[in-house]
This record gives structure tokens, C-alpha cells and sequence, in this order.
């Protein structure tokens, strides 16, 4: 897979960096192992094929998170025989019925608020993970990568709630090439990216940008430190778009950050 020169990497030597910092993690944390949800999308996959690089099989636990009104049957397929094909042990959990039951227990539940309702689905998927997590004496592996998380693209304390995130410091064509040398399917690898949080939704739709050019934009951003409006042009990215994607950075900085902590203790010493 062709990524832009800034982005190309040695992605075995990737690979085996992931590995070990997820193995040093697990076993410095005295973890029987790791849990990752898996969704049939690109991130997923390969998070958890690096995961069995790391621990091998028998200490990787796949938890698929259907809610049959919004998550196609062929993500269910594609995560289950990722997950036949790495020998790792899954779960299947259908959440349409706890969040469910969570909308009938909130007073004022608005069916119709398509983003409450789905940062509520993604919310449930993290409490099963991490019950799953606490009843086995797992990690919870996260399945963000830097393309997402520098612009907020996640829910707060849903997808964006791990103990590590294997590919965190990849950016999304970054994590297509690693998926490709790791000989994850071609379906997988190249499939539009989608929280399927709402049917219909894709995350470059959402965006309203490909994953090509944004990636392109944001390693000469925040990684070669380049004006915005000379990464822009780099790119061929217009001025106005460019700005809506440094806003969404910007706005999102909160899901980056621990809650915020007033300094009581030091400002009201008596």
C-alpha cells in the first residue's frame, strides 16, 4: 500500500516496537492478558493481530459488540474470522438490548438525538469490555489511532477508554500499511472506517475529508511543526477546510486531557 513519503515507516520494525511495549505493559501491570473489541474495521484487526504477536493466542481475548439495527453482518463476519484466523477465544455480545434499557430508564430519552444515542452504544461497548477486562484480569487495548484522536474523532469514556492503545501513535494510512505487511485481508485493510454508531455512518463522511489527505495535513502539522496554511497547499487542501480541521482539534482537547482539577490545596492554604 502507497502511503505519503512522511508516513512510510519500517513496518516490521513497527511491529515489533508495538509488540513489545504491549507485552512489557501486560506483564508489567501482571495481567493475565488483554481484551480488544473488534469490529471487523482495519483498526481493530490489526491492534489485535499485534496483540497476538505480543502475547500470543491463548492471552488475547476478541469481544465482538453487535447492535444489529446499526452494525452490518459482514462487520460481524469479517471480526469473527479475523479473530478464527489469529486462534484467540471470542465473545459475542448483542448491546441493543442494555442500551436499550438504559433509554427507557432516562427520563426525557430523545430517540431522535442520533449523537446521545450513539456516544450511549459506544459507552456500552466499554462497560462490557472492561467488566470483561475485571472478571478475566485483563487490559482493556484500546483501537484509536493519531489520525482520530488528533481531531477527537472517538466518544469520551466509549472507544476513546483503554488501559494502552497499541496504535495510538499511528496514523490511519499508517495503520492500513502495517495491517497489509501483517497479511491482515484486503477487505479489511482497504473497508471505509465506521464507529457504526448510526446506520450509515462512515467516518470519512463524517469528516468530510479522506484519510489520505487528512494524514497528509496533520504529520506536517503536529509533527513537523509546518504553518497550517503551508501544509495546506502542500497537500492541496483549501484554507477554509484546513481550519475546520484545526478546529476539531481544538475543540476536542478535552478528550485528551484528565478531567481538570481546581489547585485548592496550594491557592486556599489557610
Amino acid at each position: 500500500m502507497d502511503v505519503d513519503p512522511l508516513l512510510r515507516l519500517d513496518w516490521g520494525k513497527a511491529a515489533d516496537l508495538i509488540s513489545g511495549f504491549c507485552s512489557g505493559l501486560v506483564e508489567g501491570a501482571g495481567a493475565r492478558g488483554a481484551v480488544v473489541g473488534l469490529s471487523g474495521g482495519v483498526d481493530s484487526s490489526v491492534t489485535a493481530a499485534l496483540l497476538v504477536r505480543a502475547l500470543g493466542p491463548t492471552r488475547v481475548l476478541g469481544a465482538v459488540m453487535p447492535d444489529p439495527r446499526v452494525t452490518p453482518g459482514e462487520d460481524v463476519g469479517d471480526a469473527l474470522r479475523l479473530a478464527e484466523s489469529l486462534g484467540i477465544e471470542t465473545v459475542q455480545v448483542d448491546v441493543s438490548g442494555p442500551v436499550d434499557s438504559l433509554a427507557a430508564a432516562i427520563p426525557g430519552f430523545d430517540p431522535g438525538a442520533r449523537v446521545p444515542l450513539g456516544n450511549l452504544r459506544a459507552r456500552v461497548r466499554m462497560t462490557v469490555l472492561y467488566y470483561l477486562a475485571n472478571s478475566r484480569g485483563l487490559l482493556v487495548a484500546g483501537t484509536g489511532d493519531r489520525s482520530e484522536i488528533l481531531v477527537g474523532y472517538f466518544t469520551k469514556h466509549g472507544d476513546g477508554a483503554a488501559d494502552f492503545l497499541p496504535i495510538g501513535d499511528l496514523y490511519k494510512t499508517q495503520v492500513r500499511a502495517l495491517g497489509e505487511f501483517l497479511g491482515l485481508p484486503r477487505e479489511v485493510v482497504e473497508k471505509p472506517s465506521s464507529p457504526r454508531l448510526w446506520p450509515g455512518q462512515t467516518a470519512e463522511g463524517e469528516l468530510g475529508i479522506s484519510y489520505e489527505v487528512l494524514d497528509r495535513f496533520l504529520v506536517r502539522v503536529f509533527d513537523l511543526g509546518k504553518d497550517p496554511e503551508e501544509a495546506a497547499g502542500e497537500v492541496g487542501m483549501g484554507r477554509a477546510e484546513a481550519a475546520r480541521i484545526l478546529e476539531m482539534h481544538a475543540s476536542s482537547s478535552h478528550k485528551r486531557r484528565p478531567p481538570p482539577i481546581p489547585p485548592v490545596r496550594e491557592t486556599a492554604r489557610a
